[in-house]
């Protein structure tokens, strides 16, 4: 069984399907040739097809419809498109309708072949991706955390430990970093998984409001108590307690909830005694709890009974090799709950968001390409973004440092590695290949751009 990737032709030229046929063979590719793009939709619904290359200008349906109505079959079909007619608006009319690339007739070999080529890398990605998303589904339960960085990573490595256990574990970050994600799939992947999984903001609640709702209340504890209530740390029994802002509780509450902790039980607000509970506990807070010690702020002695397991999330801007994986996923949800078919998105859109710092991190990340989704035509572009966003990338073809001056070597450095790293979706060999450096050198200059 031949095993070649499959790449499928439509031209309505004879001669020409005769050299495509010779160049592709000749390159070690399998080759179905079709005169018509009704005759080549035909065969891409029934074939395994690794790229199509097609004509634009053909009798019947041309190029570019058989192009829309491939990519409505498969949002991620690599299309190359070839043309000798207006190049240029033909060109940009098939890159916006979501063709991989085009060439140009006549064309240099070399050049056909390097594009089909740069394709089928691009198609392996994709699977990569797909595979990468599946194993996390299966390991994690939870389909929201999207990353391959080794920052990300190593988190998903603790979580693994961390779960079969029934330690607490405190989960610091930046707001919007995703810790009730993590809180999550550490319950998802534990023993208590078929049990509940409770969360509660603490920083949006007053103290009493806040002790009714952990510990539980009778009936006439207080105005408006009509009946008994159980509190969140009992209703999560054999489950787990997500305590999100754990750093926002009062010194009292402080000495409430320890007790708590210590002792596995609450006394319900109005009550005569304690009732015992079994949950896990899981915090986060994106304040430096150590620090909220050595000032006074928080009881060193709850710290420790919470931080048994520390786990830190990365912010954005110290992975930003995740951002493309990131930017794709919240398209493909944002179409889904708009009910619209995905969209492209341009090369200088995709590179101001990775050199973007994110100070919302995923989450402002989401609302981004949420914004741009709903406001872009065929296209995500860089208009389509936040102003903060591309107002950073500022223009590539007139960058100014903040003095308004002609930008530094180093800047401009950057910002090619940059964009260089955006245009192979963050593949650092590759980039480190295309910028003429060793990798390692890449890795140096990456981590330094982050320290600056």
């Amino acid at each position: 069984m031949n095993t070649q990737p499959l790449i499928l032709v439509a031209e309505d030229e004879d001669l020409m399907r005769v050299i495509l046929s010779g160049l592709l063979e000749g390159a070690g590719y399998r080759v179905a040739l079709t005169a018509s793009a009704e005759e080549a939709l035909e065969k891409f619904t029934t074939e395994d097809v690794a790229v199509t290359l097609t004509d634009i200008r053909m009798a019947g349906m041309d190029g570019l419809a058989l192009l829309d109505r491939i990519k409505d079959i498969d949002a991620e079909a690599l299309v190359v498109v070839m043309t000798a007619y207006s190049s240029v608006d033909s060109a940009v009319a098939a890159l916006r309708k979501g063709a991989y690339d085009y060439v140009t007739k006549p064309f240099v070999n070399e050049d056909l072949l390097q594009s089909v080529k740069n394709a089928l890398t691009q198609r392996e990605l994709f699977r990569e991706n797909r595979a990468l998303r599946r194993e996390l589904d299966r390991r994690y339960s939870f389909s929201e955390i999207v990353g391959t960085s080794e920052a990300l990573q190593s988190v998903f490595r603790l979580v693994e430990k961390v779960a079969a256990t029934t330690t607490n574990v405190l989960v610091e970050g930046e707001s919007g970093t995703g810790k009730e994600l993590i809180a999550r799939a550490i319950h998802h992947n534990s023993p208590r998984a078929s049990r509940p999984f409770v969360a509660i903001n603490c920083g949006a609640l007053p103290e009493t409001l806040l002790e009714s709702e952990l510990f539980g209340h009778t009936k006439g504890a207080f105005t408006g108590a009509t009946a008994n209530r159980q509190g969140l740390l009992r209703s999560a029994e054999g489950g787990t307690v997500f305590l999100d802002e754990i750093g926002e509780i009062t010194p009292a509450m402080q000495v409430r909830l320890l007790r708590a902790v210590q002792e596995h039980e609450v006394t319900p607000v109005g009550a005569g005694g304690a009732v015992s509970f079994d949950a896990r506990i899981i915090c986060a807070t994106n304040r430096d709890l150590e620090k909220e010690v050595s000032e006074g702020r928080f009881r060193e002695d709850l710290f420790y009974r919470l931080n048994v397991i520390e786990i830190h999330l990365p912010p954005l801007r110290e992975r930003r090799e995740d951002i493309p994986l990131l930017v794709r996923h919240f398209i493909a949800a944002t179409a889904r709950e708009q009910g619209q078919p995905e969209k492209p998105i341009s090369r200088e859109a995709m590179t101001a968001l990775i050199n973007y710092k994110f100070p919302g991190n995923v989450r402002e990340l989401q609302n981004a390409v949420e914004r741009a989704f709903t406001l872009s035509g065929a296209e995500i572009d860089l208009d389509s973004l936040p102003p903060r966003v591309w107002e950073s990338a500022g223009d590539p073809a007139a960058v100014r440092d903040p003095d308004g001056l002609r930008p530094t070597l180093a800047e401009i450095e950057r910002r090619y590695i940059f964009e260089t790293l955006a245009s192979v979706n963050q593949d650092k060999a590759r980039a480190a290949n295309v910028l003429g450096i060793d990798l390692s050198t890449l890795y140096r200059k990456l981590k330094r751009y982050d320290a600056d």
